[in-house]
């Protein structure tokens, strides 16, 4: 399966993802400029994690207007596959590929450290493989990162069970304790209604390598690969 990861000004974990499908998840993987106008006929594109374009105006504003950005939302209306994680969930909701909009911190403090988020269904490549309700421990880095939506909004995602991760404890206990920047419902990930466009604020990246001691994210992309590779046969 062919993986096409964006680097855009100020992205940072660019690198990090492209270690993890390429080295890892043993994927072809090729690295899309922000300025390109060709996803050179990917399976999956990654919009990465960082501070595109310093996070100016807002978390992935600018760079929703990036030229590639067109494509990309040219792949997903035609049923193509996207993940965005943290900065890149930010530009994914920024350019309507998802609902709604993630915002400062309550704390408005930046915040890194690992969290725990239990999958909130079973039926989309991400979480397929997963066990629902169980905590899995990835980290968090941002800054501006509570999900927010309108009532309608989060009704319509309760309903159509497009809510795919919340925060939690280790147990998979959702509570107000453990979430870490005041996400509405403690929405840590959403898809669209297609199932094929995700996005979390987490970084499952930053947990797939042995020598980190932690692989939870891996079961992340097991899933995702092995569901989407599935789909495309």
């Amino acid at each position: 399966m062919k993986f096409g990861v964006i680097t855009f000004p100020g992205s940072n974990c660019d690198e990090d993802m492209i270690y993890v499908l390429k080295e890892i998840m043993n994927q072809e993987v090729v690295s899309l400029w922000h300025k390109d106008t060709d996803i050179q006929n990917v399976d999956v594109v990654v919009v990465p994690g960082g501070f595109s374009y310093g996070d100016a105006l807002r978390s992935g504003a600018i760079a929703r207007f990036s030229p590639i950005m067109e494509q990309v939302i040219e792949h997903c209306n035609n049923g193509g596959y996207a993940i965005g994680v943290c900065n890149g969930f930010q530009i994914l909701c920024e350019s309507g590929l998802l609902p709604g909009a993630l915002l400062h911190n309550t704390s408005h403090k930046f915040i890194c450290k690992n969290v725990f988020i239990a999958p909130q269904n079973t039926d989309t490549a991400i979480t397929a493989n997963l066990t629902k309700g169980k905590g899995y421990k990835i980290p968090i880095a941002h800054g501006e990162g509570r999900y927010f939506a309108s009532e309608e909004t989060i009704k319509e995602l309760n309903a159509n069970d497009q809510v795919l991760f919340r925060y939690c404890d280790e147990d998979g206990n959702i509570n107000s304790e453990n979430n870490p920047n005041g996400s509405v419902e403690n929405i840590a990930g959403v898809t669209n209604k297609q199932r094929t466009v995700f996005g979390m604020m987490p970084h499952p990246e930053r947990a797939a390598d042995d020598e980190l001691g932690n692989t939870d994210g891996r079961l992340f992309f097991e899933s995702m690969i092995k569901e989407i590779e599935g789909n495309l046969v």
